[in-house]
């Protein structure tokens, strides 16, 4: 029996790039805009979406792949200044995900976000989407000084929220994201549906159970918090 199975859980957690909101189209169009103003051919979209769970550092990095380490960290503060300008123009709730958040909200069961993206960012992407008010806790990458895969985000979160981490999930795109959710306790899901990088696989990441799209997600999250058919 695996952590998702241990009993009814009380509050869901959520990576928030990739896995609780679209954020590609806005961020891909940030680096491509990036590459043309230097000279560069910009990658493709899809390129582009797998990396956008490693941020800045990963979709520069993909973008300017023989740039030197200044350069690339140059590179890397111009594309957070484009970013800050366009950080909620196409991205949205990933479909259904919306519907989840609602039967959530109406069965009284809290849930909040936890993800590696500055409070710069992440505070006026939530707003735009109008999630900020409905939120139990938020933690940011730059909220503690540490990071997931670090459990101290997700532990964090749950002190904010008044939750207990043992009866509580959390949901991501990433194995940095499994890992510190199992780190902290709590039952993981791993959402194959978001930004997983060709050379990487969900299936690899040991979580307790993997969504390959949002309606999949909806059904696990439901019924492990007794909300489901």
């Amino acid at each position: 029996m695996n952590q998702l199975e241990r009993g009814i859980h009380r509050a869901v957690l959520f990576d928030l790039d990739g896995t609780l909101v679209d954020t590609a189209p806005d961020m891909v169009a940030v680096l491509q805009s990036m590459q043309r103003d230097h000279n560069r051919a910009p990658l493709t979209y899809e390129l582009g979406r797998s990396y956008v769970s490693n941020g800045s550092v990963g979709l520069v990095a993909i973008g300017f792949p023989d740039s030197g380490d200044e350069m690339r960290e140059q590179l890397r503060l111009e594309y957070l200044e484009r970013y800050a300008l366009k950080v909620c123009e196409r991205s949205t709730v990933f479909a259904g995900l919306d519907v989840l958040l609602r039967q959530l909200d109406e069965g009284g069961i809290p849930w909040g976000v936890v993800t590696n993206k500055p409070q710069r960012f992440t505070n006026p992407l939530l707003a735009a989407l109008k999630l900020d008010d409905r939120l139990a806790c938020c933690v940011s990458g730059d909220t503690l000084t540490l990071r997931k895969p670090n459990p101290a985000p997700l532990l964090h979160a749950c002190e904010l929220a008044g939750i207990d981490a043992s009866e509580s999930m959390y949901v991501g795109d990433s194995i940095r994201d499994i890992e510190a959710g199992q780190a902290a306790g709590m039952a993981t899901i791993a959402a194959a549906y978001g930004y997983v990088t060709p050379e990487d696989s969900a299936a690899a990441w040991g979580a307790d159970s993997i969504a390959s799209d949002t309606q999949e997600l909806a059904k696990i999250v439901l019924k492990a918090v007794n909300l489901g058919a």
